[in-house]
């Protein structure tokens, strides 16, 4: 009889486990979802998608919340919103978005309810890649922004100026930077990829450099990443900032090294090894990407 008891169980734990195995990807990464308070009023909702974080911002005012950027899919935006509600009661007011792309904003269509704003050229690319997609119109015009900026946009919301800034192309071509200088916080998406070799497949690396240094210059103490852990001490992330722009430097110097040369982008892709990162997640994946992406822009063959 024990056998048998013991039998069934080990059977019943199979189907769970086989069940838990099949569950959405959406599903999955709504239920592993976390928000952290990372300084008073200030909270990042982070998923683990592969091993990647991604991190989603939340300012909290007294007139209401704004959200930076709605993650991969309706499910993990409607499970973060579920995370809010349970620990903050001020209804959510503002949804910024910073990259087009489907991780970061197909959870707009999460927010029905909510006033979207994102830079224009952040509005051209998601249409166009939804146009590419062939997107439903109901879909498109979800996830569409409500307004768009130039250079920048200033909220005045529950006794916080909240900055939304454009310092030119980075991770894309229309990266949004949230700022909120009372706080000295700002909000970098994936214009900061902490502890991670960037991903530039549409990226402009030399004009990413000169974006950081703005950035920089808002005199934040803290700086939130679209990917990547953030230290316990949320300052230290100045430090990962740090990094990553030295990363960029070098890649620059190196590329430019040997266009001085004369060099093919073959062989600057072949001499530019950056063998000092090699141990970051995603550099075997990245890194011709990377020099490839700015020999074309400091060649000035990058549209």
């Amino acid at each position: 009889m024990v056998k048998k008891s013991a039998m069934l169980l080990l059977i019943l734990f199979a189907l769970n486990s086989a069940i838990a195995s099949q569950a959405p990807v959406a599903d999955r990464a709504a239920s592993s979802g976390s928000l952290r308070q990372i300084i008073p009023g200030h909270y990042v909702y982070s998923i683990n998608n592969a091993g990647r974080l991604f991190n989603s911002g939340v300012v909290v005012t007294s007139e209401g919340v704004l959200v930076f950027d709605a993650l991969e899919s309706e499910a993990v935006a409607r499970a973060e919103r579920e995370s809010i509600a349970n620990v903050i009661k001020q209804p959510i007011r503002y949804l910024v978005s910073s990259p087009f792309h489907d991780p970061f904003s197909k959870g707009n269509l999460a927010y029905a309810d909510v006033f979207k704003i994102g830079h224009e050229n952040y509005r051209a690319g998601l249409l166009d890649q939804m146009q590419r997609g062939r997107l439903s119109a109901e879909e498109q015009r979800a996830r569409l922004p409500n307004a768009t900026f130039h250079d920048r946009m200033t909220l005045h919301f529950g006794g916080k100026e909240i900055q939304i800034l454009y310092f030119g192309p980075a991770h894309t071509k229309g990266d949004s930077i949230l700022f909120v200088p009372q706080d000295r916080i700002a909000y970098m998406s994936e214009v900061f990829f902490s502890e991670e070799f960037p991903n530039m497949a549409g990226g402009y690396g030399v004009s990413w450099i000169r974006v950081l240094d703005a950035v920089k210059a808002l005199g934040a103490d803290v700086f939130v990443p679209g990917h990547g852990p953030i230290p316990e001490d949320p300052k230290q992330t100045r430090a990962a900032l740090d990094r990553l722009r030295q990363l960029l430097v070098d890649a620059r110097d190196g590329i430019q090294a040997e266009i001085a040369r004369g060099a093919t982008e073959d062989q600057t892709v072949a001499a530019v090894k950056l063998q000092q990162y090699e141990k970051l997640p995603s550099f075997a994946g990245q890194r011709e990407v990377v020099v490839r992406r700015m020999y074309k822009e400091l060649t000035g063959n990058l549209p």
